[in-house]
């Protein structure tokens, strides 16, 4: 619940629908530390949520002639009318690198849904296509931390869907204690097709370092690879008609 001290500061901001604390990654507060046993213990979950943008509605034309044509002056029709849902079909996935130096990616596309008790020790419950209200949750094994060098979390639009300025898209990084970590993706950039959006790094002293990124990207996986330098071989994949259960 939230104080009335929290209230009166204007701190409610800092704490979602659900009465719990969260952290919200910012480009002037980009970094935060998860530390203690939160770092080490169990599951730390990952999930993308998107609703999706109405289509515009269609421009009259006509400038001021229009505006006092007398055929204007009727009753509004409802925008449920006018305004069509665009489909957007967002994944989310993970490019990652172990400490042995082995790398790869988990994503829908190919199924390449990970595991959680063999490397890479992350795992996708499966895939969204049409923004539920569960969206798309990835799990990484916390138990094998010092498995990991970086995992990359990033967003791809699949196929021919409109690009992100059509949905409301959000990251949210849930570890097993502490505060809740929130990416938004709120940025403009039509032509993007993929989104670079949060790095998590080992950094060796008992926590793990989550930097928001939000780096938008015309191309898709490869193109991620080389912006952060995975050196992978890409080609094209596809979607299997459905993933794991969750």
């Amino acid at each position: 619940m939230v104080s009335v001290w929290e209230f009166l500061k204007g701190e409610r901001g800092n704490v979602d629908s659900g009465g719990q604390f969260k952290v919200t990654l910012t480009k002037s507060q980009p970094q935060h530390a998860i530390t203690g046993a939160a770092a080490t213990t169990g599951y730390l979950y990952v999930n993308l949520h998107w609703t999706t943008r109405a289509a515009g509605r269609p421009s009259g034309g006509g400038g001021l002639r229009n505006l006092f044509d007398l055929r204007n002056l009727r009753p509004m029709a409802p925008e449920s009318q006018d305004l069509a849902p665009l489909s957007v079909d967002l994944d989310l996935a993970c490019l990652y690198e172990l400490a042995d130096g082995s790398r790869g990616v988990v994503q829908p596309l190919g199924g390449y849904f990970g595991d959680l008790n063999r490397p890479p020790y992350v795992k996708l419950s499966g895939d969204d296509v049409y923004g539920a209200p569960s969206g798309e949750t990835m799990y990484i094994n916390l138990e094998k931390k010092d498995q990991f060098r970086r995992l990359l979390i990033f967003v791809y639009i699949y196929d021919d869907t409109p690009a992100f300025g059509h949905a409301h898209a959000t990251v949210t990084i849930v570890p097993q204690s502490g505060p809740r970590i929130e990416i938004k993706l709120d940025e403009r950039a039509p032509a993007a097709r993929s989104c670079a959006v949060v790095l998590i790094e080992n950094s060796g002293d008992g926590k793990l370092t989550v930097r928001r990124e939000v780096r938008y990207v015309h191309g898709f996986q490869a193109d991620l690879d080389r912006l952060y330098g995975f050196g992978m071989q890409w080609q094209r994949g596809y979607k299997r008609p459905s993933g794991p259960a969750a």
